[in-house]
């Protein structure tokens, strides 16, 4: 049983490593196509965008776009639904897109008050102007692609906030009850409410293949994008109108729009047409009249302007700097920037000092603190010397005193013996080897006691000099650490001056 066991789990292993390897082959071959396929070219349009800081005119009408229903434009953004009940609304490009590929970036924030928010935001591409209607602010039966940010769950299966892409031709009702989820041909849960920052979409169609990216608006990073959907073979028509709606229901949230860029998008290799070619010869020729007839009104104006204020000069302010202010300029930045590094090089100097103070005062201590150790040492070793030479007289007498007794005992002993009756030959050689050394002795005590001297002076005569200390620093370095020492008080004085004069003249 337990080798049954033991090799079903060999089998799974090497099931699983072999799965393993061939999804990393797999994702290998996909990044390397990935890799190899060139990126196609990008054109901003500005007639199919808009964004802030100046989004609409004082009429409050966006160039090039259409607003309809509840919408609100403003300087540097288009609130699509108001935060209250019922709301619709809705802008779109006034003329239609006409490009093959395409990509759009939008921002926008949906707020609310509550937990849940209702009913949602809409991007369009279709054939037609959805400017009313009941999906998300927007017509029905649309022909086109649309690509909604749903709020509210409908259906109940708590599946939203979400993103839904829904294609139609133009014949399908949208399944509003359902939240589109029985039409939609790619989606994923994203929640897109109240975010610290505003969420980003970025919608690319490009060789029949429609992608959605989404900043969920966690961050401030603009390119900060996650994966929402793929959808692949999706033909749309080839001609169409950019719009986005919104619309609210029981439930009510901000839907602002904050930017709306169009991008073209061509294949490699392939040129771009002029932009004059993709307008007619009647529009330029209207669009000419406009400004001509705007820039007589202008002047029109200023002269007006000028009669009711005389005292006011006619000559225009220079919009640019002159030759010689940008002189200036560049010269006070330049003694700005160097007084800046002159700072900077003070502080360094500064903590230089400070560094070389901290250092110079540890080496101190431990000199210190070395000195005080061999001197205890020295100043022991002094005292034991003293002392044994205190001692070494007493010990030289009293040898000298007890060698004397014993030569006046020897000499005695061989008075009173008799040579011929009591010793021998053997004994009398003896006695004399005991007395040549005993000689010996006293001479070599005699000679210690005349080069010692007696006690009395021996008492009088200094201690030995205790021994030099080993010195910490050299001649070398000293001289070294002097020079550099002076080097960098002259350097300060410098700076110091430099700084002062500096002062003085700008400051």
């Amino acid at each position: 049983m337990a080798v049954s066991i033991g090799r079903c789990l060999a089998v799974d292993a090497c099931l699983l490593i072999l799965t393993l390897t061939c999804h990393h082959s797999n994702a290998d071959n996909i990044v390397a196509g990935a890799s190899t396929e060139e990126a196609p070219h990008r054109r901003f349009e500005y007639k199919y965008s808009f964004k802030g800081p100046h989004l609409s005119q004082t009429d409050g009408i966006i160039p090039f776009w259409v607003h309809s229903g509840n919408a609100i434009p403003s300087a540097d953004q288009v609130r699509i639904t108001p935060s209250l009940r019922s709301q619709k609304g809705s802008v779109w490009t006034k003329n239609t897109v006409n490009f093959d590929h395409w990509e759009v970036k939008v921002t926008f924030r949906v707020s609310g008050r509550g937990r849940m928010g209702a009913d949602g935001l809409a991007i369009w591409f279709t054939t037609a102007q959805g400017l009313d209607g009941p999906v998300y602010g927007a017509a029905d039966n649309w022909n086109g692609i649309g690509i909604f940010f749903d709020s509210f769950d409908n259906d109940g299966k708590k599946n939203n906030p979400a993103v839904l892409v829904v294609g139609n031709n133009g014949k399908l009702v949208y399944d509003h009850p359902n939240d589109g989820t029985t039409q939609a041909l790619g989606t994923c849960l994203r929640d897109f409410r109240n975010k610290p920052y505003p969420v980003r979409a970025k919608i690319t169609y490009y060789k029949k293949t429609l992608t959605v990216l989404i900043n969920n608006g966690f961050t401030p990073d603009k390119d900060d994008y996650e994966f929402c959907t793929k959808v692949d073979n999706m033909i749309i028509p080839q001609e169409g109108y950019f719009g986005i709606s919104a619309a609210t229901g029981g439930l009510a949230d901000d839907h602002d729009v904050l930017s709306f860029l169009t991008f073209r998008l061509t294949e490699p290799g392939q040129d771009l047409p002029a932009p004059e070619a993709e307008m007619p010869k009647e529009e330029q020729d209207k669009y000419q009249e406009e400004f001509e007839n705007f820039q007589q009104e202008l002047d029109k104006k200023k002269d007006d302007y000028q009669k009711e204020h005389p005292e006011v000069q006619r000559e225009p302010k220079e919009m640019y700097e002159s030759v010689n202010d940008r002189e200036i300029r560049q010269v006070f930045e330049g003694q700005n920037q160097i007084h800046q590094e002159i700072k900077q090089l003070h502080r360094q100097l500064a903590m230089i000092l400070d560094e070389q103070s901290r250092y110079v005062s540890v080496v101190t201590d431990e000199i210190s603190k070395r000195h005080g150790e061999l001197v205890g040492q020295v100043g022991s070793l002094s005292v034991h010397v003293h002392s044994c030479v205190q001692q070494i007289p007493d010990i030289v007498f009293f040898l000298r005193n007890s060698f004397h007794e014993s030569l006046k005992q020897i000499d005695a002993t061989q008075h009173q013996a008799n040579p011929v009756s009591m010793g021998t030959y053997e004994t009398v050689q003896h006695f004399n080897e005991i007395q040549e050394h005993l000689h010996v002795v006293k001479r070599n005590i005699e000679h210690l006691i005349t080069r010692n001297g007696s006690p009395s002076e021996n008492q009088g005569e200094k201690c030995p000099d205790p021994p030099k200390l080993p010195s910490c620093l050299g001649t070398i370095h000293f001289l070294v650490f002097v020079v550099i020492q002076s080097g960098l008080f002259l350097s300060y004085i410098m700076y110091k001056s430099q700084q002062e004069a500096a002062a003085k003249k700008f400051f």
